[in-house]
């Protein structure tokens, strides 16, 4: 049997928490459940542990800082990492790991279906996410939807090669982009989405959160796309130049005179700029190129898992948590 570990990150969750033990416990009755609390000042890390969780911490405040200590600490086969507030379906679990070592694919991602109208999803959660994740799309490829989805599995190789550098709610995007990078075997499956139980509190900051992820995605096209990244501002500065120069060289050919002389002297500035800024994308593509290769072999030390197919991951589950998952 595959050894699955299920990862909740958790911050003020105390009202949510024991539930998302249980359910995930009763539709993956064998794998190992980890609580991660991320300095709750409420008793979220005592009901994880009543619930029957194994309860750990990390003192580094955000999302990303706490993937990293996961991801640093168990060793498994399949990691399931999930939300804590009880907004995702359990019982669709065991299909994704099924569907993670059947496949095999190193990512399956849950692509959220609103259940409870605006207050499970609101519309403007929606748009920000759809926006977000179509500027991943269209720069480094098409094949992942929901990118800010919370529920995922991950393989071994996939947990075991990836540098985790981000510190909060931007980690989503960074693991969207290690499996677009490499290349990964990606699917999805649809899970319904629900509202979070009364007395929980979202901890989301609308317009903070998109500006981190968004900052988050411009990094990654200069780490992962320093080619394209700094050729559109060669090519940007090339065109200020031009269009500064053209009058000048009018005037030139017409006079013979340059009375412009200062932006003259601008415009070759500017291209110069533009230059560096082309030669320093080509430099900085080959040192990507290394960093890539480095991450593809570290990826590549670890087998893929073959082990889970249908009849194994159904053993794992409860007849009721089959019953829902159908």
């Amino acid at each position: 049997m595959p050894i699955v570990a299920v990862l909740i990150p958790c911050f003020n969750e105390e009202v949510a928490i024991a539930d998302v033990v249980t359910d995930f416990r009763e539709v993956l009755p064998q794998a190992a459940i980890y609580v991660y609390d991320n300095n709750s000042t409420d008793r979220t890390a005592e009901y994880a542990r009543r619930a029957g969780a194994i309860v750990r911490s990390q003192v580094l405040q955000g999302k990303g800082h706490v993937v990293r200590q996961m991801f640093r600490d168990i060793d498994a086969d399949f990691y399931l990492m999930v939300d804590g507030d009880r907004t995702y379906d359990a019982a669709i679990a065991a299909r994704m790991i099924e569907l993670a070592g059947s496949g095999p694919h190193d990512l399956v991602n849950c692509v959220r279906e609103p259940d409870g109208g605006e207050v499970a999803y609101r519309t403007g959660h929606q748009f920000g996410n759809a926006l977000l994740t179509n500027a991943v799309r269209l720069f480094f490829g098409n094949r992942v939807h929901d990118m800010l989805s919370g529920y995922k599995v991950f393989s071994r190789r996939f947990v075991k090669s990836f540098p985790v550098l981000s510190q909060g709610f931007d980690i989503e995007t960074e693991l969207t982009v290690h499996a677009l990078e490499l290349a990964m075997p990606i699917a999805h499956v649809h899970g319904r989405y629900t509202g979070r139980p009364q007395g929980s509190v979202s901890k989301l900051r609308t317009y903070r959160d998109g500006w981190r992820i968004l900052k988050m995605i411009v990094k990654l096209m200069r780490h992962e796309r320093p080619l394209f990244f700094f050729g559109v501002i060669a090519v940007v500065l090339a065109v200020v130049s031009v269009a500064l120069s053209i009058p000048i060289i009018f005037t030139y050919m017409q006079t013979g005179l340059v009375p412009r002389l200062p932006t003259a002297v601008l415009s070759t500035g500017i291209m110069m700029l533009a230059a560096l800024s082309l030669f320093a994308g080509i430099i900085l593509d080959t040192v990507t190129r290394g960093r890539r290769e480095t991450r593809l072999l570290a990826y590549l030390q670890y087998g893929v898992c073959e082990a889970v197919g249908a009849h194994t991951t159904q053993s794992w589950a409860s007849p009721d948590a089959k019953r829902r998952s159908e």
